[in-house]
Protein backbone atom coordinates (compact mmCIF):
# COMPACT_ATOMS: atom_id res chain seq x y z
CA UNK A 1 0.00 0.00 0.00
CA UNK A 2 1.44 3.74 -1.14
CA UNK A 3 2.17 6.06 2.25
CA UNK A 4 -0.97 8.36 0.02
CA UNK A 5 -2.95 5.72 0.20
CA UNK A 6 -2.48 4.77 3.68
CA UNK A 7 -2.32 8.79 4.92
CA UNK A 8 -5.63 8.85 3.44
CA UNK A 9 -7.58 6.14 4.99
CA UNK A 10 -5.89 7.62 8.85
CA UNK A 11 -8.30 10.34 9.22
CA UNK A 12 -11.75 11.06 11.55
CA UNK A 13 -14.97 10.11 10.19
CA UNK A 14 -16.95 13.98 10.30
CA UNK A 15 -19.25 12.39 13.89
CA UNK A 16 -15.65 11.99 14.99
CA UNK A 17 -14.70 15.47 14.43
CA UNK A 18 -18.36 16.70 15.97
CA UNK A 19 -17.78 14.47 18.74
CA UNK A 20 -14.63 16.13 19.50
CA UNK A 21 -15.39 19.48 18.86
CA UNK A 22 -18.77 18.56 21.33
CA UNK A 23 -16.18 17.71 23.90
CA UNK A 24 -14.19 21.19 23.88
CA UNK A 25 -17.43 22.65 23.66
CA UNK A 26 -19.04 21.25 26.85
CA UNK A 27 -15.66 21.86 29.14
CA UNK A 28 -15.75 25.37 28.09
CA UNK A 29 -19.76 25.97 29.07
CA UNK A 30 -18.67 23.88 32.28
CA UNK A 31 -15.44 25.47 33.56
CA UNK A 32 -17.32 29.07 32.10
CA UNK A 33 -19.57 28.67 34.76
CA UNK A 34 -17.70 26.63 37.16
CA UNK A 35 -14.46 28.23 37.60
CA UNK A 36 -15.87 31.86 38.61
CA UNK A 37 -18.92 30.20 40.67
CA UNK A 38 -17.47 31.26 44.18
CA UNK A 39 -16.35 34.77 42.86
CA UNK A 40 -20.52 35.11 41.65
CA UNK A 41 -21.54 33.43 45.06
CA UNK A 42 -20.11 35.94 47.13
CA UNK A 43 -19.51 38.99 45.13
CA UNK A 44 -23.17 38.92 43.79
CA UNK A 45 -25.50 36.49 45.51
CA UNK A 46 -23.93 37.47 48.79
CA UNK A 47 -23.23 34.11 50.65
CA UNK A 48 -19.79 33.90 53.10
CA UNK A 49 -16.66 32.77 52.24
CA UNK A 50 -17.19 29.27 53.95
CA UNK A 51 -21.09 29.09 52.63
CA UNK A 52 -20.21 29.82 48.94
CA UNK A 53 -16.79 27.24 48.93
CA UNK A 54 -18.96 24.11 50.34
CA UNK A 55 -21.80 25.10 47.55
CA UNK A 56 -18.98 24.70 44.64
CA UNK A 57 -17.73 21.70 46.12
CA UNK A 58 -20.77 19.91 46.44
CA UNK A 59 -21.72 20.76 43.88
CA UNK A 60 -18.87 19.68 41.87
CA UNK A 61 -18.66 16.20 43.80
CA UNK A 62 -22.49 15.79 42.53
CA UNK A 63 -21.03 16.33 38.71
CA UNK A 64 -18.48 13.18 39.34
CA UNK A 65 -20.38 10.87 41.75
CA UNK A 66 -23.34 10.59 39.12
CA UNK A 67 -21.39 8.77 36.37
CA UNK A 68 -21.02 6.28 38.82
CA UNK A 69 -24.52 5.16 38.42
CA UNK A 70 -25.33 6.80 34.33
CA UNK A 71 -21.78 4.80 32.61
CA UNK A 72 -22.64 1.26 34.28
CA UNK A 73 -26.55 1.96 33.18
CA UNK A 74 -25.70 3.17 29.73
CA UNK A 75 -23.39 0.99 28.95
CA UNK A 76 -25.53 -2.12 30.35
CA UNK A 77 -29.19 -1.30 29.38
CA UNK A 78 -29.82 2.04 27.24
CA UNK A 79 -28.17 3.05 24.11
CA UNK A 80 -25.96 5.61 24.03
CA UNK A 81 -27.10 7.78 21.39
CA UNK A 82 -30.56 7.73 23.80
CA UNK A 83 -28.56 8.74 26.64
CA UNK A 84 -26.50 11.44 25.04
CA UNK A 85 -29.90 12.93 23.78
CA UNK A 86 -31.40 13.01 27.27
CA UNK A 87 -28.29 14.36 28.98
CA UNK A 88 -27.44 17.15 26.49
CA UNK A 89 -31.05 18.28 26.61
CA UNK A 90 -30.84 18.50 30.64
CA UNK A 91 -27.51 20.40 30.72
CA UNK A 92 -28.72 22.85 28.23
CA UNK A 93 -32.05 23.38 30.35
CA UNK A 94 -29.79 23.94 33.42
CA UNK A 95 -27.70 26.39 31.58
CA UNK A 96 -30.26 28.18 30.48
CA UNK A 97 -32.28 28.08 32.86
CA UNK A 98 -28.98 29.73 35.31
CA UNK A 99 -28.86 32.57 32.60
CA UNK A 100 -32.34 33.40 33.06
CA UNK A 101 -32.10 33.37 37.35
CA UNK A 102 -29.02 35.81 36.79
CA UNK A 103 -31.06 37.93 34.83
CA UNK A 104 -34.29 38.07 37.18
CA UNK A 105 -32.02 37.80 40.23
CA UNK A 106 -33.72 40.64 41.86
CA UNK A 107 -37.18 38.52 42.34
CA UNK A 108 -35.37 35.45 42.68
CA UNK A 109 -35.50 33.80 45.96
CA UNK A 110 -31.56 32.65 46.26
CA UNK A 111 -32.27 29.11 46.94
CA UNK A 112 -34.01 28.76 43.35
CA UNK A 113 -30.00 29.33 41.88
CA UNK A 114 -29.06 25.75 43.07
CA UNK A 115 -32.46 24.46 40.53
CA UNK A 116 -30.35 25.15 37.44
CA UNK A 117 -27.11 24.25 38.68
CA UNK A 118 -27.66 20.54 39.71
CA UNK A 119 -29.84 20.55 36.45
CA UNK A 120 -26.58 21.12 34.89
CA UNK A 121 -24.68 18.68 37.29
CA UNK A 122 -27.62 15.80 36.40
CA UNK A 123 -27.18 17.16 32.86
CA UNK A 124 -23.05 16.45 33.21
CA UNK A 125 -23.49 13.26 34.93
CA UNK A 126 -24.86 11.78 31.95
CA UNK A 127 -23.17 13.60 29.14
CA UNK A 128 -19.41 13.18 30.18
CA UNK A 129 -18.99 9.95 30.67
CA UNK A 130 -21.07 8.55 27.52
CA UNK A 131 -20.17 10.99 24.98
CA UNK A 132 -16.04 9.70 24.37
CA UNK A 133 -17.39 5.90 23.77
CA UNK A 134 -20.16 7.58 21.58
CA UNK A 135 -17.24 9.30 19.75
CA UNK A 136 -14.76 6.01 19.59
CA UNK A 137 -18.11 4.04 18.57
CA UNK A 138 -18.01 6.52 15.60
CA UNK A 139 -14.55 5.34 14.69
CA UNK A 140 -16.28 1.56 13.57
CA UNK A 141 -13.07 -0.20 14.78
CA UNK A 142 -13.70 -3.73 15.53
CA UNK A 143 -17.25 -4.15 14.44
CA UNK A 144 -18.37 -5.95 11.57
CA UNK A 145 -19.01 -2.97 9.71
CA UNK A 146 -15.90 -1.28 10.21
CA UNK A 147 -13.84 0.77 7.02
CA UNK A 148 -12.87 -2.19 4.93
CA UNK A 149 -9.47 -2.52 3.96
CA UNK A 150 -7.65 -0.94 7.04
CA UNK A 151 -4.71 -2.75 8.87
CA UNK A 152 -4.50 -3.70 12.15
CA UNK A 153 -1.39 -0.50 12.29
CA UNK A 154 -4.10 1.51 10.22
CA UNK A 155 -6.77 1.02 13.04
CA UNK A 156 -4.50 1.92 15.69
CA UNK A 157 -3.27 4.84 14.39
CA UNK A 158 -6.83 5.88 13.51
CA UNK A 159 -7.38 5.21 17.45
CA UNK A 160 -4.58 6.95 18.18
CA UNK A 161 -5.45 10.44 16.34
CA UNK A 162 -8.93 10.03 17.88
CA UNK A 163 -7.81 10.08 21.64
CA UNK A 164 -5.00 12.73 20.83
CA UNK A 165 -7.76 15.04 19.08
CA UNK A 166 -9.86 14.69 21.91
CA UNK A 167 -7.56 15.41 24.30
CA UNK A 168 -6.51 18.67 22.42
CA UNK A 169 -10.27 19.52 22.39
CA UNK A 170 -10.70 19.46 26.29
CA UNK A 171 -7.84 21.15 27.17
CA UNK A 172 -8.87 24.04 24.57
CA UNK A 173 -12.27 24.11 25.43
CA UNK A 174 -11.31 24.65 29.49
CA UNK A 175 -8.87 26.92 28.64
CA UNK A 176 -11.05 28.86 27.01
CA UNK A 177 -13.70 28.45 29.66
CA UNK A 178 -11.24 29.33 32.28
CA UNK A 179 -9.86 32.47 30.43
CA UNK A 180 -12.00 34.26 28.71
CA UNK A 181 -15.56 33.59 30.47
CA UNK A 182 -14.08 34.88 34.17
CA UNK A 183 -12.88 38.07 32.09
CA UNK A 184 -16.25 38.72 30.58
CA UNK A 185 -18.19 37.75 33.76
CA UNK A 186 -15.69 40.28 35.47
CA UNK A 187 -16.11 43.11 33.08
CA UNK A 188 -19.52 42.67 30.80
CA UNK A 189 -21.66 41.15 33.84
CA UNK A 190 -23.04 37.77 35.38
CA UNK A 191 -25.91 37.44 32.72
CA UNK A 192 -23.88 37.74 29.23
CA UNK A 193 -20.96 35.58 31.23
CA UNK A 194 -23.72 32.57 31.91
CA UNK A 195 -25.78 33.31 28.12
CA UNK A 196 -22.57 33.26 26.37
CA UNK A 197 -21.92 29.18 27.31
CA UNK A 198 -25.31 28.74 27.62
CA UNK A 199 -25.54 29.68 23.50
CA UNK A 200 -22.60 27.37 22.41
CA UNK A 201 -23.69 24.60 24.26
CA UNK A 202 -27.39 24.78 22.94
CA UNK A 203 -25.71 25.06 19.55
CA UNK A 204 -23.35 21.89 19.90
CA UNK A 205 -26.33 19.93 20.72
CA UNK A 206 -27.97 21.06 18.06
CA UNK A 207 -25.24 20.05 15.70
CA UNK A 208 -25.29 16.64 17.15
CA UNK A 209 -29.18 16.04 16.57
CA UNK A 210 -28.84 17.56 12.91
CA UNK A 211 -26.27 14.94 12.16
CA UNK A 212 -27.81 11.85 13.52
CA UNK A 213 -28.12 10.36 9.91
CA UNK A 214 -24.34 10.28 10.03
CA UNK A 215 -23.88 7.67 13.21
CA UNK A 216 -22.82 4.54 13.44
CA UNK A 217 -25.45 3.24 15.76
CA UNK A 218 -23.41 0.65 18.12
CA UNK A 219 -25.36 -1.20 21.08
CA UNK A 220 -22.99 -2.34 24.14
CA UNK A 221 -22.90 -6.31 24.07
CA UNK A 222 -25.12 -7.86 26.44
CA UNK A 223 -27.25 -4.53 26.60
CA UNK A 224 -31.08 -4.76 27.18
CA UNK A 225 -32.83 -3.78 23.52
CA UNK A 226 -35.69 -2.86 25.79
CA UNK A 227 -35.22 0.42 28.43
CA UNK A 228 -34.75 -0.40 32.10
CA UNK A 229 -37.60 0.49 34.47
CA UNK A 230 -37.16 1.75 37.70
CA UNK A 231 -37.87 -1.57 39.09
CA UNK A 232 -35.18 -2.90 36.81
CA UNK A 233 -33.09 -0.12 38.17
CA UNK A 234 -33.57 -0.92 42.07
CA UNK A 235 -32.62 -4.44 41.17
CA UNK A 236 -29.50 -3.74 39.65
CA UNK A 237 -28.35 -1.79 42.33
CA UNK A 238 -29.30 -4.34 44.89
CA UNK A 239 -27.45 -7.11 43.18
CA UNK A 240 -24.23 -4.83 43.24
CA UNK A 241 -24.85 -4.06 47.07
CA UNK A 242 -25.63 -7.73 47.58
CA UNK A 243 -22.23 -8.62 46.00
CA UNK A 244 -24.01 -10.91 43.27
CA UNK A 245 -22.30 -11.63 40.20
CA UNK A 246 -23.72 -8.83 37.82
CA UNK A 247 -22.59 -8.88 33.64
CA UNK A 248 -21.96 -5.47 33.29
CA UNK A 249 -20.02 -4.57 30.37
CA UNK A 250 -17.03 -1.92 29.66
CA UNK A 251 -17.74 0.66 27.09
CA UNK A 252 -15.20 -1.11 24.54
CA UNK A 253 -14.44 -4.59 24.31
CA UNK A 254 -11.62 -3.75 22.91
CA UNK A 255 -10.39 -2.02 26.16
CA UNK A 256 -9.95 1.31 24.72
CA UNK A 257 -12.69 3.22 26.23
CA UNK A 258 -11.50 6.03 28.13
CA UNK A 259 -13.09 8.95 30.62
CA UNK A 260 -11.88 12.27 31.33
CA UNK A 261 -11.72 14.45 34.42
CA UNK A 262 -11.84 18.27 33.62
CA UNK A 263 -9.27 17.98 31.64
CA UNK A 264 -6.46 16.26 33.65
CA UNK A 265 -6.77 13.09 31.13
CA UNK A 266 -5.09 11.50 28.71
CA UNK A 267 -6.14 8.13 27.19
CA UNK A 268 -5.44 5.22 29.06
CA UNK A 269 -3.33 2.67 27.88
CA UNK A 270 -4.83 -0.30 26.35
CA UNK A 271 -5.62 -3.43 28.32
CA UNK A 272 -2.95 -6.04 27.83
CA UNK A 273 -4.18 -9.12 25.27
CA UNK A 274 -3.50 -11.74 27.93
CA UNK A 275 -6.23 -9.66 30.90
CA UNK A 276 -8.70 -10.42 28.23
CA UNK A 277 -9.85 -13.68 29.46
CA UNK A 278 -13.79 -15.23 29.22
CA UNK A 279 -15.72 -12.98 31.10
CA UNK A 280 -17.53 -15.75 33.04
CA UNK A 281 -13.77 -17.16 34.15
CA UNK A 282 -13.47 -16.97 37.93
CA UNK A 283 -14.96 -13.44 37.49
CA UNK A 284 -15.72 -12.05 41.07
CA UNK A 285 -17.86 -10.18 41.85
CA UNK A 286 -19.10 -6.57 41.73
CA UNK A 287 -18.76 -5.81 45.52
CA UNK A 288 -16.09 -7.98 46.21
CA UNK A 289 -13.57 -6.20 43.81
CA UNK A 290 -15.01 -2.91 45.18
CA UNK A 291 -14.42 -3.89 48.15
CA UNK A 292 -10.44 -4.63 47.40
CA UNK A 293 -9.78 -1.19 45.99
CA UNK A 294 -11.67 0.56 48.56
CA UNK A 295 -8.67 1.38 50.65
CA UNK A 296 -6.55 3.44 48.25
CA UNK A 297 -10.03 4.70 46.83
CA UNK A 298 -10.55 6.01 50.52
CA UNK A 299 -6.76 7.02 50.78
CA UNK A 300 -6.92 9.35 48.00
CA UNK A 301 -9.89 11.18 49.06
CA UNK A 302 -8.11 14.18 50.68
CA UNK A 303 -6.35 15.05 47.07
CA UNK A 304 -9.47 14.96 45.89
CA UNK A 305 -10.27 17.54 48.46
CA UNK A 306 -7.30 19.63 47.33
CA UNK A 307 -8.50 19.66 43.95
CA UNK A 308 -10.66 21.66 44.32
CA UNK A 309 -9.26 24.44 46.02
CA UNK A 310 -8.63 26.11 42.85
CA UNK A 311 -12.15 26.82 42.04
CA UNK A 312 -12.76 27.53 45.42
CA UNK A 313 -10.12 29.16 48.29
CA UNK A 314 -7.49 29.92 45.61
CA UNK A 315 -9.77 32.14 43.25
CA UNK A 316 -10.75 33.90 46.50
CA UNK A 317 -7.71 34.49 47.97
CA UNK A 318 -6.56 35.88 44.77
CA UNK A 319 -9.57 38.22 45.14
CA UNK A 320 -7.90 39.71 48.11
CA UNK A 321 -4.41 40.49 45.80
CA UNK A 322 -3.36 42.83 43.39
CA UNK A 323 -4.83 42.07 40.40
CA UNK A 324 -4.24 44.75 38.36
CA UNK A 325 -1.94 44.99 35.26
CA UNK A 326 -0.03 48.28 33.92
CA UNK A 327 -1.25 50.67 36.73
CA UNK A 328 -4.86 49.03 36.54
CA UNK A 329 -4.91 49.47 32.95
CA UNK A 330 -5.88 45.81 32.67
CA UNK A 331 -7.75 43.92 35.37
CA UNK A 332 -7.10 40.19 35.93
CA UNK A 333 -9.84 37.93 37.43
CA UNK A 334 -8.41 35.50 40.07
CA UNK A 335 -10.31 32.79 37.95
CA UNK A 336 -8.59 33.48 35.24
CA UNK A 337 -5.65 31.90 37.04
CA UNK A 338 -7.15 28.39 36.96
CA UNK A 339 -5.87 28.59 33.21
CA UNK A 340 -1.93 27.66 34.57
CA UNK A 341 -2.54 24.38 35.51
CA UNK A 342 -4.52 23.83 31.82
CA UNK A 343 -1.38 24.97 30.39
CA UNK A 344 0.85 23.32 33.10
CA UNK A 345 -1.04 19.75 32.21
CA UNK A 346 -0.51 21.02 28.00
CA UNK A 347 2.63 21.30 28.35
CA UNK A 348 4.03 18.43 30.57
CA UNK A 349 2.24 15.47 29.40
CA UNK A 350 4.20 15.24 26.01
CA UNK A 351 7.27 15.58 28.10
CA UNK A 352 6.20 12.77 30.42
CA UNK A 353 7.02 9.89 27.60
CA UNK A 354 9.81 11.86 26.11
CA UNK A 355 11.82 13.68 29.00
CA UNK A 356 10.18 12.64 32.46
CA UNK A 357 10.78 8.80 32.17
CA UNK A 358 14.29 8.90 30.29
CA UNK A 359 15.70 10.84 33.47
CA UNK A 360 13.89 8.38 36.03
CA UNK A 361 16.15 5.90 34.00
CA UNK A 362 19.05 7.29 33.74
CA UNK A 363 18.64 8.16 37.63
CA UNK A 364 17.44 4.96 38.96
CA UNK A 365 19.78 3.20 36.54
CA UNK A 366 16.40 0.92 35.10
CA UNK A 367 14.66 0.67 31.85
CA UNK A 368 10.95 0.52 33.46
CA UNK A 369 10.09 4.10 34.42
CA UNK A 370 8.24 4.40 37.49
CA UNK A 371 5.06 2.32 38.36
CA UNK A 372 1.48 3.40 38.38
CA UNK A 373 1.10 3.14 42.11
CA UNK A 374 4.74 5.65 42.28
CA UNK A 375 3.61 7.49 39.72
CA UNK A 376 0.02 8.50 42.41
CA UNK A 377 2.61 8.76 45.18
CA UNK A 378 4.71 11.27 43.26
CA UNK A 379 1.70 13.26 42.43
CA UNK A 380 0.30 13.07 46.12
CA UNK A 381 3.89 14.49 47.38
CA UNK A 382 3.68 17.52 44.83
CA UNK A 383 0.33 18.33 46.00
CA UNK A 384 1.52 18.67 49.48
CA UNK A 385 3.83 20.57 48.60
CA UNK A 386 1.32 22.96 46.56
CA UNK A 387 -0.44 23.35 50.16
CA UNK A 388 2.74 24.10 52.04
CA UNK A 389 3.51 27.53 49.18
CA UNK A 390 -0.29 28.21 49.30
CA UNK A 391 -0.04 28.87 52.81
CA UNK A 392 2.91 30.59 52.64
CA UNK A 393 2.10 32.85 50.18
CA UNK A 394 -1.19 33.58 52.15
CA UNK A 395 0.72 34.14 55.53
CA UNK A 396 2.83 36.62 53.40
CA UNK A 397 -0.33 38.06 51.93
CA UNK A 398 -1.39 38.46 55.83
CA UNK A 399 1.36 39.96 57.32
CA UNK A 400 1.53 42.83 54.55
CA UNK A 401 -2.17 43.64 54.84
CA UNK A 402 -1.21 43.57 58.47
CA UNK A 403 1.96 46.00 58.39
CA UNK A 404 0.02 48.46 55.51
CA UNK A 405 -3.27 48.17 57.29
CA UNK A 406 -4.62 47.30 54.52
CA UNK A 407 -3.16 49.98 51.91
CA UNK A 408 -0.78 47.36 50.22
CA UNK A 409 -1.48 44.06 48.60
CA UNK A 410 0.42 41.01 47.24
CA UNK A 411 0.49 40.88 43.22
CA UNK A 412 -1.70 37.98 42.38
CA UNK A 413 1.42 36.44 40.34
CA UNK A 414 2.57 34.91 43.56
CA UNK A 415 -0.16 32.37 43.74
CA UNK A 416 1.04 31.05 39.97
CA UNK A 417 3.60 27.89 41.97
CA UNK A 418 0.89 26.90 43.81
CA UNK A 419 -1.53 26.74 40.53
CA UNK A 420 1.35 25.12 38.63
CA UNK A 421 2.24 22.32 41.18
CA UNK A 422 -1.28 21.42 41.21
CA UNK A 423 -1.47 20.92 37.50
CA UNK A 424 1.75 18.68 37.73
CA UNK A 425 0.72 16.42 40.58
CA UNK A 426 -2.44 16.20 38.58
CA UNK A 427 -0.68 14.94 35.50
CA UNK A 428 1.15 12.28 38.07
CA UNK A 429 -1.93 11.39 40.35
CA UNK A 430 -4.83 11.51 38.26
CA UNK A 431 -4.08 10.12 35.03
CA UNK A 432 -2.54 7.28 37.53
CA UNK A 433 -5.59 6.73 39.43
CA UNK A 434 -7.55 6.28 35.89
CA UNK A 435 -4.92 3.65 34.81
CA UNK A 436 -4.64 2.04 38.09
CA UNK A 437 -8.73 1.13 38.49
CA UNK A 438 -8.62 0.71 35.12
CA UNK A 439 -6.22 -2.44 35.65
CA UNK A 440 -7.49 -3.42 39.07
CA UNK A 441 -10.56 -5.45 37.46
CA UNK A 442 -11.68 -7.89 35.26
CA UNK A 443 -12.50 -6.59 31.45
CA UNK A 444 -16.75 -7.22 32.43
CA UNK A 445 -16.16 -4.85 35.18
CA UNK A 446 -14.31 -1.43 32.95
CA UNK A 447 -17.35 0.80 33.01
CA UNK A 448 -17.31 0.54 37.30
CA UNK A 449 -13.47 1.08 37.22
CA UNK A 450 -14.31 4.59 35.27
CA UNK A 451 -17.25 5.45 38.08
CA UNK A 452 -14.88 4.36 41.00
CA UNK A 453 -12.19 7.06 39.46
CA UNK A 454 -14.99 9.51 39.09
CA UNK A 455 -16.50 9.06 42.62
CA UNK A 456 -13.00 9.82 44.07
CA UNK A 457 -13.72 13.25 43.73
CA UNK A 458 -17.14 13.14 44.06
CA UNK A 459 -17.01 11.74 47.81
CA UNK A 460 -14.17 14.40 47.93
CA UNK A 461 -16.60 17.06 47.30
CA UNK A 462 -18.52 16.18 49.83
CA UNK A 463 -15.61 15.43 52.06
CA UNK A 464 -14.28 18.70 51.68
CA UNK A 465 -17.85 20.18 52.60
CA UNK A 466 -17.72 18.48 55.83
CA UNK A 467 -13.95 19.62 56.76
CA UNK A 468 -14.90 23.10 56.01
CA UNK A 469 -18.24 22.71 58.14
CA UNK A 470 -16.42 21.29 61.47
CA UNK A 471 -13.07 23.83 60.95
CA UNK A 472 -15.37 26.58 60.63
CA UNK A 473 -17.19 25.77 64.27
CA UNK A 474 -13.84 24.62 65.61
CA UNK A 475 -12.02 27.84 65.32
CA UNK A 476 -15.14 30.41 65.71
CA UNK A 477 -14.84 32.71 68.89
CA UNK A 478 -16.40 35.37 70.15
CA UNK A 479 -17.07 37.92 67.33
CA UNK A 480 -15.67 35.46 64.70
CA UNK A 481 -18.01 32.98 63.64
CA UNK A 482 -17.09 31.73 60.92
CA UNK A 483 -13.29 31.13 62.32
CA UNK A 484 -10.30 30.52 59.52
CA UNK A 485 -12.86 31.21 56.82
CA UNK A 486 -14.45 34.68 58.09
CA UNK A 487 -15.13 37.11 55.05
CA UNK A 488 -12.95 39.96 57.22
CA UNK A 489 -9.48 39.55 55.49
CA UNK A 490 -7.69 40.33 59.00
CA UNK A 491 -9.36 37.92 60.63
CA UNK A 492 -9.63 35.27 57.97
CA UNK A 493 -6.83 32.53 58.05
CA UNK A 494 -6.63 30.51 54.58
CA UNK A 495 -3.32 30.17 56.13
CA UNK A 496 -3.73 27.40 58.55
CA UNK A 497 -7.08 25.74 56.23
CA UNK A 498 -3.54 25.17 53.64
CA UNK A 499 -1.14 23.77 56.52
CA UNK A 500 -4.14 21.59 57.43
CA UNK A 501 -4.65 19.78 54.31
CA UNK A 502 -0.97 19.54 53.71
CA UNK A 503 -0.86 17.50 56.56
CA UNK A 504 -3.58 15.56 56.22
CA UNK A 505 -2.19 14.67 52.47
CA UNK A 506 0.93 13.74 54.09
CA UNK A 507 -0.61 11.13 56.70
CA UNK A 508 -2.65 10.02 53.87
CA UNK A 509 0.62 9.48 51.37
CA UNK A 510 2.22 8.05 54.07
CA UNK A 511 -0.85 5.47 54.76
CA UNK A 512 -0.60 5.25 50.95
CA UNK A 513 3.00 4.08 50.92
CA UNK A 514 2.09 1.37 52.72
CA UNK A 515 -0.71 0.17 51.47
CA UNK A 516 0.96 -0.13 48.04
CA UNK A 517 2.53 -3.59 48.65
CA UNK A 518 -0.92 -4.74 49.19
CA UNK A 519 -1.77 -4.27 45.15
CA UNK A 520 0.26 -5.87 42.71
CA UNK A 521 -0.37 -7.02 39.02
CA UNK A 522 -4.55 -7.27 38.30
CA UNK A 523 -4.54 -8.67 41.87
CA UNK A 524 -7.66 -6.00 43.12
CA UNK A 525 -7.86 -8.09 46.61
CA UNK A 526 -4.37 -7.35 47.84
CA UNK A 527 -1.28 -10.38 48.23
Amino acid sequence: MSEKGSSAKVALSRPCVLVIVMAGVERFANKGVGSNLVTYLTGVVGMSTAAAAKSVVTWTGVSFILPLLSSILTDSYWDRYSTLAASSLLYVLGMVSLTVWALLRPRMPRPTLFIPLYLMAFGQGGYQPTLQAFGADQLGIGDDDAEPGLTAEEKGKVKSLFFQWWYFGICSGSLLGNSIMSYVQDNFGWVLGFAIPSGVMALSVAAFFCCTPLYRETQPKGASSKPLSPSGICKVLKSILAGRKTSLQSQDDNGDTMSELELQEKPLKAEPADAQGGPDEAAPSVAKVILGLLPIWAILLIFAVIFQQPMTFFTKQGMLMDHTVGRGAFVIPPAMLQSSITVSIILLVPMYDRVIIPLINAVTRGSDGITVLQRIGVGMVLSVVAMVIAALVESWRLRVSAASEGAARLKIFWLLPQYVLLGVSDVFTVVGMQEFFYTQVPASMKTISIGLYLSVFGVGGFLGALLITVLEVATARPGNSKGWFSDDPREAHLDNYYWFLALLCFISFVIFTHLCKFYSGKNASGK
